[in-house]
């Protein structure tokens, strides 16, 4: 139920992420306002009931028929059995950008010369007598745009009970479609970048501590062989155990800042820059002027967002300094990471595997927020988050 009282029916298309443990850890998708289409099975619905329950009087009455085609609120036209227009209704013409008085005594492969083959053997069916139809459908049009089809093709008879024509009942699920395949697209994006992630953990776990617990342990076997160098050896060791217990703590600050739930989220971020940077090796320039307290869940998008952008500049960039602020705006949060770095071609990364622009934009997108990516070869990198205070509800979706 909409504000002004209005009935919507909506569709959702959601997909559920299992964390290592296989447990359920988020769920990703979108709603879809599908009224019109509820309207248009509705009307179909209520078509076929009509000839059925009325089939006698409509098979007597042709004008009957072609009065009741042209006010359905749903796309169908009515044809002879040379596949002429006898009648259309009025959502067919809006569908179709075309007017009754263009078709009326023209047939259908005149007016649509594209038509697929296959629909002109569906038709050839029809008048034959068979009841077809197909949920999606493909059209490849002549100007070379798709177009996405659900049809429905029905005969009609005359008072003598010979099939005078067809009805062909048709809705446009073009930007269903869309929608649809925008959202299979945004999920393979996702789950790329989450692998990707995985693999970047796993590269670093195996090719930098794996290996240096190794170097350890041989070290340590080794004072076995010389007893006089204990002292000595252990307080080396000892630092070598600190160094690399620092850097497994700064990993799994990477999957999960408790920071931000102790600190808050303004210390929160503020050290875990800190931190990132005497890891990376590079100057992380933190500011902010936030006042009130930033909620957690809030906090956490923004947090994952900044991890994205600050591994991509270390990976990327070439840079020794990133300036990354945090402020506040009327009832807005924003987040600003820039350097003055190589660069990227954005739009082709938005087509490429690397990354994680999709994850950063999807984010941003669950808490109602806004992004925007300004970069060009050899000419920094900007990213700019708005996140409206009112979506904070929403921002734990966003932050898994």
């Amino acid at each position: 139920m909409w504000p002004d009282g209005s009935v919507h029916w909506i569709g959702g298309r959601w997909q559920l992420f299992m964390n290592e443990a296989g447990e359920p850890s988020r769920v990703v998708g979108a709603n879809i306002d599908v009224t019109e289409r509820k309207l248009a099975e509705n009307a179909l619905l209520e078509v076929n009931r009509t000839l059925k329950t009325q089939a006698a009087l409509l098979q007597s009455r042709e004008e009957l028929l072609k009065i009741f085609v042209k006010n359905v609120p749903a796309g169908v036209a009515m044809f002879d059995r040379d596949m002429r227009y006898l009648q259309v209704s009025d959502r067919w013409c809006a569908d179709y950008s075309v007017d009754s008085s263009q078709v009326l005594g023209r047939t259908q492969y005149d007016v649509f010369p594209d038509l697929p083959q296959r629909w002109r053997e569906m038709h050839r069916r029809g008048l034959e007598g068979e009841t077809l139809g197909v949920d999606e459908d493909r059209w490849d049009r002549g100007d070379g745009t798709t177009a996405w089809v659900h049809w429905e093709i029905r005969p009609w008879r005359t008072d003598s009970g010979d099939i005078g024509g067809i009805l062909i009942f048709a809705e446009d699920i073009t930007h269903r479609k869309m929608m649809e395949n925008a959202l299979a697209e945004i999920s393979r994006k996702l789950i790329q970048s989450q692998e990707q992630e995985r693999t970047r953990i796993g590269r670093e776990l195996h090719d930098d501590i794996n290996q240096r617990l190794a170097m350890l342990a041989i070290e340590l076997e080794q004072l076995q062989d010389n007893p006089s160098e204990l002292h000595k050896r252990v307080q080396e060791l000892r630092q070598h155990t600190i160094e690399i217990s620092g850097d497994v703590q700064a990993l799994s600050h990477e999957l999960h800042s408790s920071k931000l739930e102790y600190l808050g989220v303004v210390a929160g971020i503020r050290s875990w820059c800190k931190e990132f940077g005497e890891h990376q090796g590079m100057e992380i320039n933190f500011k902010t002027d936030a006042a009130a307290p930033i909620p957690l869940e809030t906090g956490l998008t923004l947090f994952r967002i900044l991890q994205e952008a600050l591994h991509n500049a270390v990976e990327h960039s070439g840079v020794e300094r990133v300036d990354v602020q945090l402020s506040e705006h009327l009832n807005e949060i924003r987040l600003t990471i820039s350097d003055a770095g190589k660069g990227f071609d954005v739009a082709a990364a938005r087509q490429g595997r690397g990354l994680g622009l999709a994850s950063m934009e999807e984010r941003v997108r669950l808490v109602n927020g806004t992004i925007s990516i300004v970069s060009s070869p050899m000419g920094g990198t900007s990213i700019r988050i708005r996140v409206p205070r009112k979506s904070d509800r929403n921002a734990e979706r966003a932050a898994g």
